[in-house]
């Protein structure tokens, strides 16, 4: 029996897991109530558990076997603070929060792996489940890592995975090198001389200033990177005064900026600095730059795309599984583990329905046993029984 075919025998307990899940959605490194239902779901099973990783983390371990090879498989479980508008028995319990990315359908898919590699032990190795708090900008992946992830729980290679509604449930994409784009926030502060707003000859206008600056970021992209070297700078608020007659001091730009590789991230950095500071030097004011890396870009590996691709084919046929998928400019703070241990990030099919970080979004429950077999199928892979490294 197929690891797909399995896992289908328990749908239902993991429908009913990740309806409980979206019921009580918990901000990042918040999730408490989350991380303690996913501990006492792999102690039953009969896995190893260790809480608090990372803050409210949750790494389960099994062995089978006496080889010495180690996979990681990866889930995130955190909500977003969005007001579900969904009509459903298991909506949102609480008031301004709801899983609108589908990690409730992450945690589950993971769930669902650990219960059937706990049930076959079809490998030969030792599986870390990582259940990762705080993936929607609140550093959960650089928590656990600092709390010594890899070296407490190490691993040879290291998978996750995401729903992506539109593609049909059982279809999935990856793409081998650059994934996703890396993702930066910034400020800029300008400082200025506030004055009366009848008197603007008196002043130093910030918010003039902030106007200029704001358009001319838009020739970092344009100017200073290569066309070969895809890039987004994008600000999304300017913020100067409180008054209609008071021209402020300060005046403050924020946005942020999207990026393929670290090095473009550094000259966005740079850029943004060198430009704000002319431009703002230019009208008498001065600027500051607070620019703060979120997101790595996430970077697969050859050999391990090639792998979970492979795996994913096994499951469901060769015609099934996109390998060229282009690349998306949304981030993913799972590559902070990629750039610790090789890996791949493969996203699959949620099927028709909303789009993710949207009120009306739900995790399509069909989709979760080919989440949880693919989770399964890499272990069986990468692990065979009885051969030993």
């Amino acid at each position: 029996m197929s690891a797909l075919d399995h896992i289908r025998r328990f749908h239902e307990e993991l429908t009913a897991i990740r309806r409980d899940i979206h019921a009580h959605p918990e901000l990042g490194l918040e999730e408490h109530r989350t991380a303690e239902l996913v501990a006492r779901k792999l102690e039953e099973w009969g896995i190893e558990v260790h809480r608090g990783i990372g803050g409210t983390g949750v790494v389960g371990v099994l062995r089978a076997g006496n080889g010495d090879r180690s996979i990681g498989l990866r889930a995130d479980m955190d909500a977003l603070p969005i007001e579900e508008a969904n009509d459903l028995p298991y909506r949102s319990q609480a008031p301004g929060r709801m899983h609108a990315c589908g990690h409730d359908g992450h945690t589950t898919m993971l769930l669902g792996a650990a219960k059937y590699l706990a049930e076959t032990r079809a490998f030969n190795g030792t599986v870390h489940f990582i259940f990762q708090p705080g993936e929607e900008g609140c550093g959960g992946a650089l928590a656990m890592l600092r709390d010594g992830l890899f070296e407490r729980f190490p691993c040879n290679a290291i998978y996750g995975m995401h729903n992506h509604p539109g593609m049909p449930v059982g279809r999935y994409a990856i793409r081998s090198g650059a994934a996703m784009a890396g993702g930066a926030f910034f400020d800029i502060t300008v400082t200025g001389k506030g004055s009366h707003g009848a008197r603007p000859e008196a002043s130093i206008d910030p918010v003039l200033t902030a106007c200029h600056i704001t358009a001319a970021l838009q020739s970092i992209v344009s100017r200073n990177l290569s066309p070969r070297e895809p890039a987004v700078i994008s600000v999304t608020r300017v913020v100067g005064g409180e008054a209609y007659n008071v021209i402020p001091q300060t005046a403050t730009i924020s946005g942020t900026a999207r990026f393929f590789s670290r090095e473009t991230g550094k000259q966005i950095e740079d850029g943004l600095r060198r430009v704000a500071a002319g431009v703002a030097a230019g009208f008498g004011a001065s600027a500051e730059l607070d620019f703060r890396l979120i997101f790595a870009p996430t970077i697969n590996a050859p050999e391990q795309t090639e792998a979970l691709a492979a795996a994913a084919a096994e499951l469901v046929g060769e015609d099934q599984v996109e390998r060229g998928k282009e690349p998306a400019m949304a981030s993913e703070d799972f590559s902070f583990m990629l750039e610790q241990v090789p890996g791949a990030y493969i996203h699959l099919g949620n099927g028709e329905g909303a789009p993710v970080h949207n009120p009306h979004y739900d995790f399509n429950d069909a989709a979760l046993p080919f989440g949880a077999a693919l989770y399964a199928r890499i272990v069986e892979r990468e692990c065979p029984r009885g051969v030993e490294d």
